[in-house]
């Protein structure tokens, strides 16, 4: 899931891709989506885009679908927020290092998705 020792390609937005990587998820789905958008050459920018978006989106619908719910979904929405705060963190602090961590399932999608961008 992870490569390590791979420096990471240039990114065509003139920012040094790791930084470029980490900027990706500080605003959750906007700036993958803007990262995405702007970034011609570097995978590893455009993988870390399309993880973030997806991330993004499947943790809203999580968050509105456990809103809707009662009490459970009040105590799953306890137990996510957390988890959602220290998912993010680590995905920004492995994209500045230069990793391309895939979280399970999302990364392979995105993966793949990126590749196509």
């Amino acid at each position: 899931m992870n490569t390590p020792g791979i420096e990471p390609d240039r990114s065509s937005t003139g920012l040094d891709p790791k930084i470029a990587g980490l900027l990706v998820y500080l605003g959750w789905f906007v700036t993958g989506i803007i990262f995405l958008a702007i970034e011609k050459q570097s995978r590893f920018v455009k993988f870390h885009a399309m993880q973030s978006i997806a991330v993004s989106v499947i943790l809203i619908v999580l968050n509105i679908v456990f809103g809707i719910l009662p009490i459970i979904g009040w105590i799953l929405g306890v137990i996510l927020a957390p988890v959602s705060f220290i998912l993010w963190i680590a995905l920004m602090l492995l994209a500045l290092q230069g990793k391309q961590f895939k979280v399970p399932y999302i990364g392979d999608w995105a993966e793949q998705q990126a590749n196509k961008f």
